[in-house]
C-alpha cells in the first residue's frame, strides 16, 4: 500500500484526502532531523510546511520516497538538486496562499504608511500622539514591485485600485502580461530609482540573494518605503540599518528576515520598522487550501502519475497522463532497446516526434526515454533525475518535432551518438495502440517487443536462419515471433526474435559463433 508522512502541521483535511483516496497516511509532528530519517525509508511520500528539513542525508536515507510535498509556496528547507537526484519530484501549492500573501503585503504597506502599529502601541499607552505620527498617502504614489510572478500580479491589482502607480521588474515577465495586469515593465535600476514604496515578491535564488543592498539603497528616491512579505535574504539586513539610519528609507515592513525565528533583530525597536513573524500565509483560509492542494497533487502523483507544480519534473495531467500512456510504453521500449545496445560513452541523445504525437506534452516522454536508454548503463536513474544525470555527464539530448506524417500516422525516432558512431530505432503505435518497432537505422523491421527477445546483425546470406533456429531448438528456446529486416540483397540484415525465455550468455556466444554474426545481444523489456 502506498503510504505517505505528513511531518508538518496541516490542515486534517490533509490527512482526510489521502486516507479517502485509499493512501495510508501517517501524521507525526515535530521529528527530528534524526528520528525523520529513520523513518522515511517506510515512506512514498512526505508532506512538509517549512518547519521539516529534507537535507540530503535525508533523502539518501528515503529509498522509497517518490514524491515531497510543500504546503506552500517557499521551497527553501528542501535540497531540490538532491531530491532530484534521489529520483524524488518535489511539489509546492504556489497558487493556495497567494492571494493571503498578498493581502498581507498591501497590509504591511498601509502599516507602514500611516506608522499604524507605533500608533496604536502609543494610543494603548494613554497617550494621544496626533501630531506625531503624520504618514503619507499611497494614492498616486509609484510602487515599484519586484518579482511579478502570481502574489506580484495581485499585489498589483490591489495598488491599481488604490490608484497607485504601479511598475515592475522581472525578467520572466513579458511585454503582453505586464499590459494585461496594468503595470509598467521596468529595468530594476529605473525601478529603483522611481519607487515610493517597493515591494518584494521573487523566490530566494543565487540571482536575488541580496537584491536590495547597499547599491540599491543608494538609488533609491529619499524617503522611500520598503515591504518585504517573500523571502528573508533578498534583502541586505546591514545595509537596510544604514539606509534607516541616514534616513534614505523612511519606513520598512518586514514580515520575513535572513535568520528565522528572528528573536532578535538589529532592526528591532525602530519605530519605522514594522514586523510580523513571517505571517504572509497565515489565514484559516490559506491553511486550509494548501492542505487540501499538498494532499490532491500528491495523491494524483502516486496514484496516477500526474505531475502538477514541481519543480525538477515537467506537469502532466492525469489526463494527459492517460492520453500518453501507449506513448510512455513506446518511447520506454525505444529507449531500453538503444540503451540495452549501446556499448561506449554518450555524446548525445536526439528524439524526434512526428506526426500526432506533436500534439502531446512530450517533455515526459522525453524524460522516459533518457530514463530508459540510461538505466542499462548505470544504476538509480528514473523519470525525475533522467535529464538531470544526462546534464552532469555532457550528454546532450536534442528534442524536435516534425508535423509530417511519412508512412505512419506518429513516429517516434531515437538516436545515439556515442564515441564511436550512431545508432538510431523508430517506432509507432499500431491501431491496437500496441508500440511496434518499424525501423533500426536504415534497415525496415517491424517487430512487438516482448519481454525476452534476442537481437542479431549479421550477413545477409543462406543458412543462417536455420542454423539461429537450430541453436535455440537444442536449448530449448520457444520462439514467439520472428522478424527479419534488411538493407539490401546480400548485405547488413537485422533478426529481431522474441523467445518464452531469457537467452542466457551461453546461447549468445553460440549464436555470436555463427559466421554470418556481426553482433548479437540478449533484449529484455
Amino acid at each position: 500500500m502506498v503510504k505517505v508522512l505528513i511531518s508538518d502541521a496541516l490542515s486534517p483535511l490533509a490527512k482526510e484526502i489521502f486516507e479517502r483516496r485509499g493512501i495510508e497516511t501517517d501524521q507525526i509532528v515535530g521529528l527530528s532531523k534524526e528520528e525523520l530519517e529513520e523513518k522515511i525509508h517506510e515512506y512514498d511520500g512526505l508532506a512538509i510546511r517549512s518547519a521539516t528539513k529534507v537535507t540530503p542525508k535525508i533523502l539518501a536515507a528515503a529509498k522509497n520516497l517518490k514524491v515531497v510535498g510543500r504546503a506552500g509556496i517557499g521551497v527553501d528547507n528542501v535540497d531540490i538538486p538532491a531530491a532530484t537526484s534521489n529520483g524524488v519530484v518535489v511539489m509546492n501549492t504556489p497558487f493556495g496562499n497567494s492571494i493571503t500573501t498578498a493581502e498581507h503585503a498591501i497590509a504591511m504597506m498601509f502599516a507602514v504608511a500611516r506608522q499604524i502599529p507605533e500608533a496604536s502601541a502609543s494610543t494603548h499607552a494613554g497617550k494621544w500622539e496626533k501630531s506625531r505620527f503624520m504618514g503619507t498617502e499611497l494614492t498616486s504614489k509609484i510602487l515599484g514591485i519586484i518579482g511579478c510572478g502570481n502574489i506580484g500580479a495581485i499585489v498589483a491589482n490591489r495598488a491599481i485600485g488604490l490608484k497607485m502607480k504601479v511598475i515592475a521588474f522581472d525578467p520572466f515577465l513579458s511585454e503582453e502580461r505586464a499590459e494585461e495586469i496594468g503595470v509598467e515593465k521596468v529595468e530594476l535600476d529605473d525601478l529603483l530609482k522611481r519607487a515610493d514604496f517597493i515591494s518584494l515578491h521573487t523566490p530566494l535564488i543565487d540571482a536575488t540573494r541580496g537584491i536590495l543592498g547597499k547599491k540599491a539603497f543608494t538609488k533609491m528616491k529619499d524617503g522611500v518605503r520598503v515591504i518585504n512579505c517573500a523571502r528573508g535574504g533578498l534583502i541586505d539586513e546591514a545595509a537596510l540599518k544604514i539606509a534607516l539610519d541616514n534616513g534614505k528609507v523612511a519606513g520598512v515592513a518586514l514580515d520575513v528576515f535572513e535568520l528565522e525565528p528572528a528573536k532578535e533583530n538589529a532592526l528591532f525597536g525602530y519605530e519605522n520598522v514594522v514586523v510580523t513573524p513571517h505571517l504572509g500565509a497565515a489565514t484559516s483560509e490559506a491553511q486550509v487550501n494548501v492542505a487540501v492542494q499538498v494532499a490532491e497533487q500528491m495523491a494524483d502523483y502516486l496514484l496516477d502519475g500526474a505531475v502538477t507544480n514541481a519543480l525538477n519534473m515537467p506537469s502532466l495531467t492525469a489526463e494527459e497522463s492517460k492520453r500518453l500512456s501507449p506513448y510512455m510504453l513506446l518511447v520506454g521500449q525505444l529507449g531500453s532497446f538503444v540503451g540495452q545496445l549501446t556499448e561506449d560513452a554518450i555524446k548525445e541523445i536526439q528524439i524526434g516526434y512526428q506526426g500526432d504525437v506533436i500534439g502531446l506534452n512530450v517533455r515526459p516522454l522525453t524524460s522516459i526515454v533518457v530514463q530508459a536508454l540510461l538505466s542499462p548503463l548505470m544504476a538509480n536513474v528514473n523519470m525525475v533525475n533522467a535529464l538531470s544525470i544526462a546534464k552532469d555527464r555532457d550528454i546532450n539530448v536534442i528534442e524536435s518535432k516534425h508535423e509530417s506524417e511519412g508512412d505512419y500516422h506518429t513516429l517516434v525516432s531515437v538516436k545515439v551518438i556515442t564515441n564511436t558512431g550512431a545508432f538510431e530505432v523508430k517506432g509507432t503505435l499500431f491501431s491496437d495502440r500496441r508500440p511496434r518497432i518499424v525501423r533500426v537505422d536504415d534497415i525496415r523491421l517491424e517487430g512487438e517487443l516482448t519481454k525476452n527477445m534476442i537481437f542479431a546483425i549479421n550477413d545477409d546470406q543462406p543458412g543462417f536462419i536455420g542454423a539461429l533456429g537450430t541453436i535455440l531448438g537444442k536449448e530449448g528456446l520457444n520462439v514467439a515471433t520472428f522478424n527479419l529486416g534488411r538493407h539490401q540483397e546480400a548485405g547488413r540484415a537485422i533478426a529481431l526474435v522474441s523467445v518464452d525465455q531469457a537467452a542466457s550468455a551461453d546461447v549468445v556466444a553460440k549464436i555470436k559463433n555463427l559466421d554470418q554474426v556481426r553482433i548479437v545481444k540478449a533484449l529484455n523489456f
